[in-house]
């Protein structure tokens, strides 16, 4: 529950909890995958609303920050979209979800700031001529990812530098470049992350693919052995363990498919809206808008 409490104090304090709508028009509330800020408020949700006359209001952050206050009862939305089926299954065993449909996937990446006083070194990595983790172990540098306990992204890269230790013959990498699991001095918040990049305030940071292509940052691609977004290594993706506690237990977590899930909630306000959107997102126009923005076409079944 602390992680609850702050995870709602921080969205309010940033303005992010959603406030009634002065429109007269219907609206549609939709909550997100903090990632994927500019697909949803310059691409999808801006279309949406002008085809269907509709006001929307999207609320981006941690995936399962968002999904644990709407199973508390804390946060109202229409329609939730996750990515990996973690958040999804918190809602479904709230009985506050049915059935979610995949609607994009990506995978991870090494986003770099073409402020950074390292940003040549980057460049050499992105081009293969560097190793990536050696520019991530330079004295100085500020690598930004997000929380774990709230966010997959947070989960992700740390499952993405476990695997990256076996495939290049580096034991204790993670630790190395990340330190702890949750390192204060590394910890920001998804909606935070990238725009901190931008601006120079960090040199590097975790990020999706999806994401950093739609903020057209320049980036590192990962061997798809680690970069947690080909299915046909996900029997090698489950090595990587992290520890967590969840409700008093321990419990051993594994990478799941960098899947994005949108799942329509029980009780939504505006539920008719709430399905056109889902629709909307899978028609060929959805899909187009989702690739214009860095995402790849959905694989897997509902869940």
């Amino acid at each position: 529950m602390k992680h609850l409490r702050c995870f709602l104090a921080a969205l309010a304090c940033a303005g992010m909890l959603p406030m009634q709508s002065a429109a007269a028009e219907p609206s549609l509330r939709i909550a997100y995958a903090g990632s994927m800020g500019a697909v949803m408020d310059r691409g999808l949700g801006p279309r949406f609303a002008r085809s269907e006359h509709i006001d929307y209001q999207g609320i981006g952050a941690g995936a399962y920050g968002l999904a644990r206050l709407i199973a508390a009862g804390r946060l109202q939305a229409d329609l939730f979209i996750s990515i990996t089926p973690g958040p999804i299954r918190i809602l479904q065993r709230a009985g506050i979800v049915a059935r979610a449909v995949p609607i994009a996937r990506t995978q991870m990446v090494i986003a770099y700031s073409p402020k950074s006083r390292f940003a040549a070194q980057f460049q050499s990595a992105a081009t293969g001529r560097t190793a990536w983790w050696r520019v991530l172990e330079t004295p100085g540098l500020r690598f930004g990812r997000t929380d774990p306990a709230t966010d997959p992204q947070g989960q992700s890269i740390i499952f993405t530098m476990q695997l990256a230790q076996n495939y290049y013959h580096q034991p204790h990498l993670a630790k190395r470049i990340l330190g702890t699991e949750r390192n204060p001095a590394q910890i920001f918040t998804e909606a935070s992350l990238l725009s901190r990049l931008e601006s120079g305030e960090i040199d590097a940071a975790s990020g999706y693919e999806s994401a950093v292509r739609s903020l057209h940052l320049p980036f590192i691609a990962l061997p798809s052995q680690i970069d947690l977004g080909d299915p046909a290594y996900a029997r090698s993706y489950e090595r990587a363990t992290i520890r967590s506690t969840v409700h008093g237990k321990a419990k051993t977590l594994h990478p799941q498919p960098l899947v994005f899930y949108a799942a329509v909630l029980k009780g939504a306000a505006n539920r008719k809206a709430a399905r056109a959107f889902v629709a909307f997102v899978l028609s060929p126009t959805g899909q187009h808008i989702l690739r214009s923005f860095g995402y790849d076409p959905p694989l897997g079944s509902p869940l």
